[in-house]
């Protein structure tokens, strides 16, 4: 099974080289962008302001990439707890899955105050340093997440919308 190479994650000066390699106009990128970082798409179809060759053309090897939360905890206190499925590699900046790459799970805490909602995400499948409210810092190092399954984070969560801050 061929692997799709994620949009999300993607600046926009990426975005331009990809329209470019697909023989797509220029502006493409930018609408491509305001899907993934605005709108927050969740699939390509979606992006209706896309011709529909356009569309077709990048499903065949691109998904947008947005990863849901498969788990979520609400403490008393209104903190949230969101269990992201990933996989993981040793290498930074992968975008893509491949055959080396670990399967596991990590978190992204909401925690209000007041005013404030400040998301903790992870950026590492297992963590070093070890906060002891944190899933994710119990169980070690495993590897890198990808750009799109940190940018995941902060668009899959309920609070998406209404974040102030980010840790």
């Amino acid at each position: 099974m061929d692997m799709k190479i994620k949009l999300l994650g993607k600046n926009l000066d990426e975005l331009k080289q990809l329209v470019s390699e697909e023989g797509l106009p220029g502006f493409t990128a930018k609408q491509i962008a305001q899907w993934l970082y605005v709108k927050k798409v969740r699939s390509i179809d979606d992006m209706t302001n896309l011709s529909k060759v356009a569309r077709a053309k990048l499903s065949e090897k691109y998904e947008v990439g947005l990863i849901t939360y498969s788990g979520l905890q609400i403490s008393t206190d209104g903190t949230k707890k969101y269990l992201f499925p990933v996989k993981c590699s040793h290498k930074r900046g992968l975008n893509m899955v491949d055959e080396n790459m670990e399967e596991g799970a990590v978190e992204a805490v909401m925690i209000p105050d007041d005013d404030r909602a400040t998301l903790c995400v992870s950026s590492q499948s297992g963590c070093r340093m070890g906060c002891k409210f944190c899933m994710t810092g119990r169980q070690g190092f495993h590897g890198h997440l990808s750009a799109a399954d940190i940018i995941s984070q902060f668009i899959a969560v309920d609070e998406s919308d209404r974040l102030t801050n980010a840790v």
